[in-house]
């Protein structure tokens, strides 16, 4: 067992440590390897090839201890109070490429290359782009989504559901759709600091971390000693909080603290232990991923990439269960941009304490909302946009005719998946468009909901855009785009965001609204720049199956006016390279059906992040000649892919 002592510079009271124990930590001594002897430590940032030499942290030095106090006044014992020098030399390893881990169970080799229906060529495989890990993103979800679908209409039969994310990522690294394969020490090409993951496989297919289930990830050089971390997955399952939001105590991994009915014991300075050792002395640079819990499920983690930290010091500690932990403090990197911390502060804000800077009302819908809308100004000293009346859906809507009358469906509770029963099940091509979490599963001609006159409850998860806001959004000054919409929580691809509410109108009063100055007009009939989101039907193996389409099929052209009348998605702005894109939906009542615009998340959006979307062009407008024609305005999304103009 290892045992609490004191630093190297330190003399503890007599008898405080049992030598005779401390020599007969067998595994730990086995697996030390022999370390050059040298009075200093590399410069901080630099890399030797192959990673060496590497430097021990037994040399005897003047001053006092640098270990982290403790908080009932003990020095822990450092690491290198442990250690006993080898002799002999260092061993290459065979038949393990460099980059591997010990026991990570290897990748396969792609056996089916499908990279390039997707667009992702070899060289993109090994590093990536923005644009690459956006689109690696986007096919897992995508996969993962319909696998989530099929799944969960299965269970109707079988009582059972899969994990749609494990296979939706084993079948994408299977056929090479993937990106940063190359393993590196620092940051991570398109990825960047804030990003957030639902999945740990996310992880993976990105090259942000590499193992799936461990949290410390690891490069390895030319010898089996030179051995470096490369990023850690900080999940909650151990006590790695610190106060300090840009410091972790992070504790290493093993020792079956959390295993019933088996022996606790000490963990062993091994794999990522052992990485985590040489990058203390190596001060390279080590990303760190924070778990947290998913609000909306409270089983399920969201993953946030903070950045970089280096460690600065290492101990051994005890565990509450009373074996025997290695404790690492990683300090974050200065000069960052912000991403746990900014989740530290929403938190504080959610429970009111401190108040959000900037607020200037705590509820812009007046109570037509069951979440309170937040106005939030922090760049000038407008108090206010231009009045409004808060709606929440559409006024004046037009009803059209089914070419099929219909009285709803007839299901005694919730619509269930599966069940082709339900009539507005098989009006959605049998597949139910939802997943069991209320995550549109693909974008279609049209979506179709349960409505007043369907016989399920009004709970049933067929009707996800008519039951309001479920995220806390803040309304707020942007610096050169007027007011723009935010919110406070995580949001995951497919989540449903708000509806566009406002009046409609005829086609007839566009021009004439436009020429007043309304800024606040939807028009489902302007030009809409392509993209996919839906699955590739060749990853999911179906059989049988065809490409569902992704082009909108309305019954007939739908404007809004949200000048007077509105809601929060009359402050969503534009932008080249949105993260949100709109789908239209009907629902029935009395044999009409009722057209409306819902807004859906287009990727995963971290918190205080700005919602925008892609306002079209008029089709009146060819667009020739100018960079900004007449009836356009200049674009400031400020995005790679800017066209300059829109409208």
């Amino acid at each position: 067992m290892m045992e609490e002592g004191l630093g190297q510079n330190s003399v503890g009271p007599s008898g405080s440590i049992d030598k005779s124990r401390i020599l007969d930590i067998k595994p730990m001594r086995s697996l030390i390897p022999v370390f050059p002897m040298s009075s200093q430590a590399p410069p901080s940032g630099q890399y030797p090839s192959g990673f060496s030499p590497f430097f021990p942290f037994g040399v005897p030095q003047q001053g006092s201890p640098t270990g982290v106090t403790h908080r009932g006044g003990a020095i822990p014992a450092p690491i290198r109070a442990y250690r006993s020098p080898l002799h002999g030399t260092s061993r290459k390893k065979r038949g393990r490429p460099p980059g591997s881990m010990k026991n990570e169970k290897k990748i396969q080799e792609p056996h089916v290359d499908l990279s390039a229906l997707v667009g992702i060529t070899p060289a993109q495989r090994d590093d990536g782009a923005r644009d690459v890990v956006n689109l690696v993103l986007t096919t897992f979800d995508a996969l993962r989504r319909r696998l989530c679908q099929l799944e969960e209409a299965k269970e109707l039969s079988n009582g059972s559901i899969k994990r749609a994310d494990l296979k939706a990522s084993n079948t994408l690294m299977s056929k090479g759709i993937r990106t940063n394969m190359r393993k590196r020490v620092g940051p991570v090409p398109g990825i960047e600091i804030g990003d957030i993951f639902f999945f740990r496989m996310e992880l993976c297919i990105v090259g942000l971390h590499s193992p799936s289930m461990g949290g410390i990830d690891a490069i390895r050089g030319e010898n089996e000693d030179d051995i470096l971390a490369v990023s850690i997955v900080s999940s909650g399952e151990y006590e790695d909080d610190a106060e300090d939001s840009d410091v972790i105590i992070y504790t290493g991994q093993g020792g079956n603290f959390f295993k019933k009915e088996k022996e606790t014991i000490d963990q062993k300075l091994h794999r990522g232990n052992l990485a985590l050792d040489r990058s203390s002395r190596q001060h390279n640079e080590v990303r760190v991923i924070r778990g947290m819990k998913d609000g909306v499920n409270q089983n399920s983690k969201i993953y946030v990439y903070d950045g970089l930290y280096k460690i600065q010091d290492s101990w051994i500690d005890k565990a509450k269960s009373g074996g025997g932990v290695f404790k690492y403090k990683l300090v974050r990197v200065p000069g960052q941009t912000t991403a746990f911390a900014a989740w530290k502060s929403i938190q504080k804000w959610k429970s009111g304490s401190p108040s959000r800077p900037g607020l200037i009302l705590a509820d812009l819908s007046a109570g037509a909302e069951s979440i309170p809308v937040s106005l939030i100004n922090e760049v000038d000293n407008v108090k206010s946009p231009v009045y409004f009346t808060y709606f929440h859906s559409l006024r004046h809507p037009k009803s059209f005719s089914l070419m099929q009358p219909s009285h709803g469906c007839s299901c005694a509770k919730s619509c269930v998946p599966g069940d082709l029963n339900c009539s507005c099940i098989r009006r959605n091509e049998g597949d139910f468009p939802y997943t069991g979490n209320g995550i549109l599963v693909s974008r279609k001609p049209l979506v179709h909901e349960c409505g007043p006159t369907c016989q399920c409850f009004p709970n049933c998860k067929n009707r996800v855009s008519q039951t309001g806001l479920k995220l806390h959004m803040e309304v707020f000054k942007t610096k050169n785009r007027g007011w723009g919409l935010q919110s406070l929580d995580p949001i995951r691809a497919g989540t449903f965001i708000c509806e566009y509410a406002g009046e409609v109108i005829d086609r007839a009063k566009v021009s004439q609204l436009v020429r007043e100055g309304d800024e606040y007009i939807f028009d489902t009939t302007r030009l809409y720049n392509q993209f996919k989101w839906n699955f590739e039907p060749k990853l999911s193996e179906e059989v049988g199956t065809n490409d569902s389409s992704e082009d909108y099929s309305i019954p007939y052209p739908l404007i809004i006016s949200a000048k007077n009348v509105g809601n929060v998605a009359r402050f969503m702005n534009h932008s080249c390279s949105p993260n949100v894109f709109w789908q239209p939906v009907i629902y029935e009542e009395n044999n009409q059906s009722y057209l409306h615009v819902a807004f859906y998340a287009l990727r995963h959006i971290p918190p205080m992040t700005e919602l925008t979307y892609d306002y079209g062009l008029a089709r009146s407008d060819n667009g020739e000649g100018s960079s900004a024609p007449k009836g356009r305005k200049k674009c400031l999304c400020g995005s790679p892919k800017c066209r300059g103009s829109y409208g």
